[in-house]
């Protein structure tokens, strides 16, 4: 996996400070993205063992609020499979940050053996991930005052709530 860029102190991708990794590889190519450099899967610098002990190092200090994963798509089966490892540390080591994550597909379709992103990492790491931002950014939408999405059909999902639920529960 190759990723984009890493933010040390975002405040747009999530609630409070946080530790964002944009990683590289998106088959979505959603019109007008913010970022279509990241749909190429070597796009950036590879996600090697000194990145993730970068990323811990810059989640441990207490402002620091969480982790959030987004890109790229980090759903892309090559790109879960490779933060699988890495969200488990992170878990691990850090169990009071929490995890956010953006995907442009929905929680159902991550959820359904028929998507294309579904893959044997898909339920473990959506097990780790406390908020998803889900769904396709869709320009006809595009609604510039809502917090953490670009257009209205996308949502806020708490995961461990919805995974409990079988039923996609947006964040209170």
């Amino acid at each position: 996996m190759h990723y984009g860029t890493i933010k040390n102190c975002d405040i747009a991708n999530g609630i409070g400070v946080r530790v964002s990794l944009f990683v590289s590889g998106c088959n979505n190519h959603c019109k007008n993205c913010f970022q279509p450099e990241t749909w190429d899967f070597s796009y950036g610098q590879p996600f090697t063992k000194e990145t993730e002990e970068q990323l811990l190092l810059l989640l441990q200090p207490a402002h620091i609020t969480g982790l959030t994963l987004l890109g790229g798509e980090p759903f892309e089966p090559e790109n879960q499979r490779a933060l699988l490892p890495f969200v488990r540390r992170v878990r691990r080591q850090l169990p009071q940050k929490n995890i956010w994550a953006f995907s442009g597909f929905t929680l159902e379709e991550l959820l359904s053996p028929d998507c294309r992103a579904h893959c044997e990492a898909t339920l473990p790491l959506l097990a780790l991930i406390d908020v998803l931002v889900d769904g396709r950014y869709d320009e006809a939408l595009k609604d510039i005052s809502l917090h953490f999405r670009g257009s209205s059909n996308q949502r806020i999902l708490d995961v461990k709530k919805s995974l409990e639920k079988k039923e996609a529960t947006l964040l209170e």
